[in-house]
């Protein structure tokens, strides 16, 4: 008995090896969801920039976009918003907002300083929305099909590599052109 309680603490730190090595080279930003494939969740939210508007899920109708969850609160947010104003500015690319879990006065001061990426912005100041695309945190970052299909998740921020090599293909593949 007293040689296996010798070999316990060394068959401890084999198993929690094992654990660690599987997670080893799995990216962190590449988190499954459940709604791939899947029509975005009913939704009737208010818009930020006009409250009493009300916003559901049509309003991902007729053109690929790309849903981004964001909040002033988010240092990451603040870090790809300079990215997100280059996509849309020069690169046309058609961007909802998801405000989440956020002060309206905050992410007009967010705005303010930063500028406006987004065609339009669903206020969520009770995560219900993120809650039902099943968000960790902020930023993520849907490709929505002109459909109203979720199409990818991303998980972090939206930079060129992010862009270049995922969400770029996925919305060419979604706008039929891939």
């Amino acid at each position: 008995m007293k040689r296996l309680m010798l070999f316990l603490p060394l068959l401890l730190a084999v198993a929690v090896g094992v654990f660690l090595a599987a997670g080893i080279g799995k990216d962190p930003t590449e988190l499954e969801s459940a709604l791939i494939g899947k029509p975005v969740p009913a939704f009737s939210l208010e818009s930020l920039h006009e409250p009493g508007a009300m916003l559901d899920q049509t309003v991902f109708q007729g053109e690929v976009s790309l849903l981004n969850v964001w909040g002033e609160w988010c240092p990451a947010c603040w870090d790809e918003h300079e990215y997100l104003m280059w996509l849309a500015n020069d690169k046309g690319v058609r961007i909802i907002g998801l405000n989440y879990k956020d002060q309206r006065e905050n992410a007009f001061r967010f705005l303010g300083r930063l500028g406006d990426p987004y065609q339009t912005i669903i206020f969520d100041p009770r995560g219900s929305l993120g809650f039902d695309l099943g968000v960790y945190g902020a930023p993520e970052t849907f490709v929505i099909d002109a459909g109203g299909v979720v199409r990818y998740r991303h998980v972090g921020v939206v930079n060129e590599r992010v862009w270049e090599e995922i969400l770029l293909p996925v919305i060419n593949q979604a706008r039929g052109a891939g």
